[in-house]
């Protein structure tokens, strides 16, 4: 199964990073965090990838290229154009596809030790269009219960909810569902599969963290720094 990485926004809330170079060319340590997720799913086994290049993605495959330079991974570049929404992105990349009936999909920005080979255990038992990887993930804020009177049912103090972490397995059925490139994966694609029970949620309760804003990137860098293991489970660089 291939892994496709959606890696073409603009990382709008990094704009003191982003301004200069696309998004997963982020250091995380001394490495970009598209490297990061790659080591992730080679730890695997997967060696081929998807990069759906948009907003920079010359300097992307200029650096992908360079870590890459034992020729490890099989990287296939497509350009999937600088105001595609996600869904757009996932539907031009069909025919890279090939014959594999399900492959991998993942942000370029989130990164977990979620076991690849559990996943996709999961996702062919249950036989649906798509998983993804449900990650828990504590409210900051209290959250208010009300009813349809405006009466407030319940306060739940800083609630640990589950949200959607990436990490997804499609089977290629999912095409039928991304219309244009304006398709938004998240807001119109993944509430359809789910009113047709076609979506699936593989709970993980181990470590995930996401980089969209600078505070989570300090985060991510501190935890790298540390002897936490997080989302470092290969052996060598």
């Amino acid at each position: 199964m291939k892994a496709v990485i959606l890696a073409g926004g603009y990382g709008t809330r990094l704009a003191e990073e982003t301004k200069i170079k696309p998004k997963p060319l982020v250091k995380i340590g001394n490495k970009p965090i598209i490297w990061h997720i790659i080591k992730i799913y080679y730890h695997y086994g997967v060696k081929d990838f998807i990069i759906c290049l948009g907003y920079k993605g010359h300097l992307l495959k200029k650096e992908l290229n360079k870590l890459n330079h034992k020729k490890k991974w099989n990287i296939e570049y497509v350009e999937t154009g600088l105001k595609t929404m996600t869904g757009g992105r996932v539907k031009r990349i069909k025919k890279y596809i090939g014959n594999d009936q399900n492959f991998y999909l993942s942000y370029g920005d989130g990164l977990s030790d979620v076991n690849i080979n559990k996943l996709t255990k999961f996702h062919l038992d249950k036989k649906k269009i798509a998983t993804l990887t449900a990650v828990k993930y504590k409210n900051p804020k209290g959250v208010l219960i009300i009813d349809s009177k405006s009466k407030i049912k319940l306060i739940k103090e800083k609630p640990i909810e589950y949200i959607n972490g990436g990490f997804f397995v499609l089977s290629k059925k999912i095409f039928s569902y991304l219309k244009n490139d304006k398709n938004i994966f998240e807001k119109n694609c993944l509430p359809k599969l789910a009113r047709i029970k076609q979506l699936q949620a593989f709970k993980h309760n181990g470590f995930w963290g996401c980089m969209d804003t600078m505070r989570e990137k300090k985060e991510l860098n501190k935890i790298y720094k540390s002897k936490e293991k997080a989302w470092k489970i290969w052996k060598t660089e």
